[in-house]
């Protein structure tokens, strides 16, 4: 195990992939409307990590976070996840999170979502207590701290935008903006923030709320980039 690095998440990231010895290729299962996966992954500058997109369009074609959504996307992964079959992955995303602590059909066989990325990161940097982020409704975000607290991660304090669509359009403003609504106490209790969602652009923000705060910052695709990097390793659970 790689303990999290003292320059944090970013640098935990970056320390894992040049410490890769053979690339690992990560199959991801993408929203059909996100942008921010594509844009955000390529920028962590990863040599040994390769990842590979394919789409998931919903039955319902629609973008809004909804029983319907979750849904469609579940329901399209596994010809999604048959476009990759000729790729050799070391893992399978689902890169939606909240995909992953709402109802739906079974995933195929071996596929983690992004919930389950975020779990195992936090697993990694023994972080039981957090402080929770989102663009969702306060309902789903009420959902994600219940479904955190049921594989024994507590939510000290969240905060969400209350949006059910249009997480590209969110600026780095906004989400520095909504991480200054916690509550003091609550943020100084916390072993990790997490910004949680794929679909909006974090990576800008990572490194200033760390200083911040003084603790790791760990958001959905960073979450899923770690899973990666640990795949050829042989660590995802």
């Amino acid at each position: 195990m790689l303990h999290p690095h003292p320059d944090g998440t970013l640098a935990t990231l970056s320390a894992l992939d040049a410490a890769a010895e053979s690339t690992a290729r990560a199959g991801l299962l993408l929203p059909w409307a996100n942008v921010a996966v594509e844009t955000e992954l390529p920028c962590l500058g990863l040599r040994h990590t390769v990842f590979h997109h394919a789409r998931l369009v919903p039955a319902s074609r629609t973008t809004a976070i909804d029983a319907s959504f979750w849904h469609g996307l579940r329901e399209a992964s596994a010809q999604a996840l048959d476009s990759l079959s000729h790729v050799p992955l070391d893992a399978v995303v689902l890169a939606c999170t909240s995909a992953g602590f709402t109802d739906g059909p079974p995933l195929p066989g071996g596929v983690f979502t992004a919930f389950d990325a975020l779990r195992q990161a936090l697993t990694e940097a023994a972080a039981a207590r957090i402080v929770l982020i989102t663009p969702y409704p306060v309902p789903v975000t009420e959902a994600e701290a219940a479904a955190f607290a049921e594989i024994g991660v507590e939510v000290l304090a969240h905060a969400s935008l209350g949006l059910a669509d249009g997480y590209p359009e969110v600026t780095p403003d906004q989400i520095l903006a909504l991480a200054e609504r916690l509550p003091e106490e609550a943020v100084g209790a916390a072993e990790a923030v997490v910004l949680s969602c794929t679909g909006w652009h974090t990576l800008p923000v990572i490194t200033e709320l760390e200083h911040r705060f003084g603790k790791p910052v760990l958001s959905s695709n960073l979450a899923m980039a770690l899973l990666a990097t640990r795949a050829r390793a042989g660590v995802c659970s």
